[in-house]
């Protein structure tokens, strides 16, 4: 009889494997601003009985099923270097028939600050808004940043097991922390690097100008950082215009994109909208490289403006992440999309002073747009997996077979479902992820 924790032969081979291969994840991830953060695998290796979407099932022009067939992925130098028929090659990784989908992406969290890993901290009681909320923070965050790089890598471990291989983590850049939140992380991606990858974006959560963070934004600007962040001009700093500014120009000075908290509703918060669109128009550099985070006023305009203001998005290729929905606030989703507004998502909070009930799944979320917006159809649950893989889909909308291909990235999480549609409604199981060629788990 095989003793209770004896490894079967499939599983000492796997293991054997990545620690031949040093592909264990454990280390972080401090990539280049100036370039695509890419960690490369120089071993090759095959998985085995990977099932992969090849086509829909039509009835009378409708989509009612997905076909899929099961191949051999052969892994080389962190790219899928081919996909074969399935092959009985006794030293190939098992897959087990679970179905591979582009790695999920977490679009929107706050990985330098959080709970999660220690001890149970549920949300405290909040007095005086978002102001209120930083008054907390510059008590709290003293302490937090004294553990701060463990707790972010409970919590890229956490984004890890529900398939996560990548996120844009906003990170506090004020005088309560300076640049110790930053440098914290850094070393906690630095540590996990072989699993994760993550782009960053300096966010002066106190303000601007309220606590006067522009030093240690201007610093923080000179260093490994992707997108200079901010937070409502108006209600915080008292100032659309001076705010955008002063976030505009030390985005064109150093090469970065913006990624913009605005919870504001009413006209402060369509006027911030409306300036941020005509910088960008101005300074075309930045199309495509800015988002609005969260931008709860689109939830509460009017049919016609909505339609005006989300053309106007869609024409200066500036993107909205949504935690779908926050609250009781339901995001136009829909409509962005039908004006070419890249939307994405994130987890935002999770087991932090902010929310208590953050899960770290990216598919969560798209079941819940899915429920949200009526995507019941195989076809249209199919379509909502894009928000969690940052628009990559394994089938285009007339069915073919877009991905994966020879040559693409080999980052791809494996899910116990049959198809993608299932997968988003049935929030499946992840069984599996791989990183740039290093299998995570």
């Amino acid at each position: 009889m095989k003793a209770k924790n004896a490894l079967s032969r499939k599983d000492f081979i796997w293991q054997t494997s990545l620690a031949a291969a040093g592909m264990m994840a454990s280390s972080p991830y401090l990539a280049s601003a100036k370039a695509k953060r890419g960690i490369a695998s120089s071993s090759s290796y095959r998985i085995k009985n990977v099932r992969l979407e090849t086509g829909f099932i039509y009835e009378n022009d409708e989509v009612i099923g997905t076909k899929t067939e099961t191949f051999t992925l052969e892994i080389a130098d962190g790219k899928i270097k081919a996909i074969l028929p399935n092959v009985n090659d006794d030293q190939a990784i098992d897959a087990q028939g679970a179905l591979a989908l582009p790695a999920f992406h977490d679009m929107h969290i706050h990985l330098d600050k959080t709970f999660f890993g220690g001890q149970w901290q549920a949300v405290r009681p909040r007095q005086g808004g978002v102001k209120g909320m930083i008054a907390l923070e510059q008590q709290l965050l003293p302490k937090m940043l004294q553990s701060s790089t463990e707790h972010a890598e409970k919590l890229i471990e956490l984004l890890q097991s529900k398939g996560s291989g990548y996120a844009r983590s906003h990170v506090n850049i004020e005088p309560t922390s300076k640049l110790d939140s930053l440098k914290n992380l850094q070393r906690a991606l630095e540590r996990k690097k072989d699993g994760f990858q993550a782009e960053l974006v300096a966010f002066p959560q106190h303000g601007l100008f309220y606590t006067d963070s522009r030093s240690y934004m201007k610093e923080a600007a000179t260093m490994d950082i992707d997108f200079i962040g901010g937070l409502d001009p108006y209600s915080i700093d008292g100032n659309i215009e001076r705010t955008i500014d002063f976030t505009v120009q030390l985005a064109l000075d150093h090469g970065k994109g913006i990624d913009i908290h605005l919870h504001e509703g009413g006209e402060s918060g369509l006027k911030t909208v409306e300036y941020l669109i005509k910088k960008v128009q101005e300074n075309p550099v930045l199309q495509g490289k800015t988002y609005l985070s969260h931008s709860f006023i689109l939830a509460h305009l009017d049919g016609a403006q909505l339609e005006r203001t989300a053309e106007a998005l869609g024409q200066a290729k500036i993107g909205i992440i949504s935690t779908i929905p926050f609250g009781r606030t339901i995001m136009p989703i829909p409509t962005l999309c039908k004006h070419g507004v890249e939307v994405l998502t994130g987890n935002d909070s999770i087991i932090d002073h902010w929310n208590t009930f953050g899960s770290g799944s990216v598919l969560q979320k798209a079941n819940l747009a899915a429920q949200l917006y009526g995507y019941v159809t195989e076809f249209a649950l199919s379509r909502s997996l894009k928000i969690a893989t940052r628009g990559v889909l394994p089938l285009n909308d007339s069915g073919q077979q877009q991905w994966p291909k020879a040559g693409d990235e080999a980052s791809f999480v494996l899910v116990d479902a049959s198809c993608s549609a299932e997968a988003i409604a049935r929030i499946a199981d992840v069984k599996g992820l791989v990183q740039h060629g290093n299998p995570v788990f």
